[in-house]
């Protein structure tokens, strides 16, 4: 068998309030900043807090997901504002079950209103309107789960080549 790494990166949408909440987070930092010069120094921790709250938000807003398939292992990791990653799943490919676009009738047991099967569902995509995005479902650990993904082309057929039982495509 020969060794192969594929790596997918997929950044989530924002929210369509996230700029407008921002400036307004930036307008009251400022204000309490200066009536906290101008007037009494005790405004300026609400300003402080409102820089602080304002970094946090940035970075928590902004997040962005990579697949990376080596081997036999997907691994799926979240990076939040650019710069903070944690790997959320490392899941051996030998335990998936299915992996199906989401309209798919392999996936139809699994789905949130149709489904007699209740799992639980991590959300990796980007949720953008007319991006396609895939249903897996398999055993993390002891456990089965069930995962959305944005596969690229060429992840998908890898899959596909390794498991021709498990994939559905179309």
């Amino acid at each position: 068998m020969y060794s192969s790494r594929i790596v997918e990166q997929v950044i989530r949408a924002p929210k369509p309030l996230t700029g407008v909440l921002k400036v307004v987070m930036i307008v009251f930092a400022v204000i309490f900043l200066l009536l906290g010069v101008v007037i009494s120094r005790g405004f300026m921790l609400s300003g402080f807090l409102f820089v602080v709250l304002y970094y946090f938000y940035n970075v928590c807003s902004r997040k962005e997901y990579e697949y990376i398939l080596e081997d036999n292992q997907l691994a799926v990791d979240v990076i939040l504002g650019q710069s903070h990653r944690r790997s959320c799943h490392v899941l051996d490919m030998d335990g998936l079950e299915v992996l199906a676009p989401n309209w798919h009738d392999a996936v139809a047991g699994y789905r949130k209103n149709g489904g007699g099967v209740k799992l639980p569902k991590y959300d990796y995509t980007s949720y953008e309107e007319n991006t396609p995005f895939y249903t897996m479902i398999i055993t993390d650990g002891h456990k089965k789960i069930k995962l959305l993904l944005e596969m690229s082309d060429n992840m998908l057929r890898t899959i596909k080549r390794r498991y021709p039982d498990r994939v559905y495509l179309e």
